[in-house]
């Protein structure tokens, strides 16, 4: 049977170049990179120059990266570090309803803390009214915390211009940029932001790897105490292979970047347009023209999404209805019942990210099988009878 992976929005497998960069630090180079004789040298070297690489991936200095264990971690540590720190300030957050669960759950934690927190719509096509993020702002504002491209649409938000609005009323920005680095350009200097997001495992690096970005004066509270690691800004002795790691991933992305994601989207292309000439009543879900060169996101009218991913599957293709952190929940995507899809709508989307090892035939197996898949499944559909 074929094995066909569109979930890189989930993880991404590890590059062979990525994995090569590891080995080391896994295996000979074992040494804690903070102590002070010979076997500490090799790993410290790693970690300064895995520090620079993902520093020029984001156009940042070394001293503005904090590693961490996922993006997740990442979030927590600029929505809570920054809650903490200005407390004294305010206690208003600002954020949109189709954040990754990361940020929202973070935000709902610390309303039992009192801080309060602005949900803001976005429109059918996913995007956000800068004038409703204005008007939002309030004195007691210490935070906007938005994200930069999407995980389930892959719908891409005007960062730059959230940054100038921010800026402009002295509120700090963070953006959760997990889904959107190593995929499109990303220069922080550019975009007014204060702290950004990254994750190892959405750009073909393992598991258990992220980094922050804090721009230099950003006050931010550690979350994690200990000992003098990363400027006292995160104790823990630092996870060598996966900075060596991401590191490595960062400097591929830099290389191959514009390249891999010119290929990506005439994939995906590829895809919405052969399934949409041989499936009717179906709904590319987001802003057509600013999204992620590879997501996409489809809604099957009369198809329940997670039976439509078990008969893929049993095809031997990977896919998914949604975020991996929510792939438990019975609920519909709340980014799709934010884009005001209905919930049978909303139950019938799927999501598929491709990434650099997918290929036109993979495309094309997809095609071929998909619409015999639907047509099967809407056949015990009495709703579908109607509306042939």
């Amino acid at each position: 049977m074929k094995k066909i992976y569109f979930d890189n929005n989930a993880t991404t497998p590890i590059d062979p170049e990525v994995f090569e960069a590891m080995v080391p630090f896994l295996k000979d180079e074992w040494g804690n990179p903070s102590s002070i004789h010979w076997a500490a040298r090799a790993p410290r070297k790693a970690v300064d120059e895995g520090r620079e690489k993902v520093c020029k991936l984001l156009n940042c200095a070394a001293l503005e990266l904090i590693f961490t264990s996922s993006g997740t971690e990442g979030d927590n540590h600029a929505i809570r570090g920054v809650a903490y720190a200005k407390k004294e300030k305010g206690n208003h957050i600002i954020t949109t309803k189709v954040e990754h669960p990361a940020v929202l759950n973070t935000c709902k934690a610390l309303a039992k803390e009192g801080f309060e927190t602005t949900y803001l719509d976005v429109n059918a096509e996913g995007l956000l009214d800068l004038d409703a993020l204005k008007a939002a702002i309030t004195p007691k504002t210490i935070l906007i915390t938005v994200m930069y491209a999407n995980n389930e649409t892959g719908v891409i938000f005007p960062i730059k211009e959230i940054g100038e609005i921010a800026k402009e009323r002295g509120v700090t920005f963070h953006t959760d940029a997990v889904q959107a680095a190593g995929k499109i350009p990303i220069d922080v200097q550019k975009l007014n932001v204060d702290l950004l997001t990254i994750s190892g495992h959405k750009l073909y690096a393992p598991k258990g790897m992220g980094a922050l970005f804090v721009k230099r004066g950003v006050r931010l509270v550690p979350l994690i105490t200990g000992g003098h690691h990363e400027r006292n800004r995160r104790g823990g002795t630092e996870n060598v292979a996966g900075i060596a790691a991401m590191g490595k991933a960062a400097e591929i992305a830099i290389r191959d970047m514009e390249k891999e994601g010119a290929q990506i989207l005439a994939l995906r292309n590829r895809l919405e347009k052969g399934l949409a000439e041989k499936i009717p009543h179906i709904k590319i879900n987001g802003a057509i023209d600013r999204r992620l060169p590879n997501t996409s996101n489809i809604s099957f009218e009369f198809v329940e999404g997670e039976s439509l991913l078990l008969n893929l599957d049993m095809k031997g293709i990977a896919a998914s209805s949604g975020s991996a952190c929510t792939s438990g929940s019975l609920e519909p995507s709340h980014v799709m019942l934010a884009m005001s899809l209905s919930h049978e709508m909303s139950h019938g989307s799927v999501r598929f990210s491709l990434g650099k090892m997918n290929t036109v035939e993979d495309i094309d197996y997809l095609i071929e099988i998909m619409p015999p898949i639907v047509e099967r499944m809407r056949s015990m559909s009495p709703l579908y009878a109607g509306a042939k």
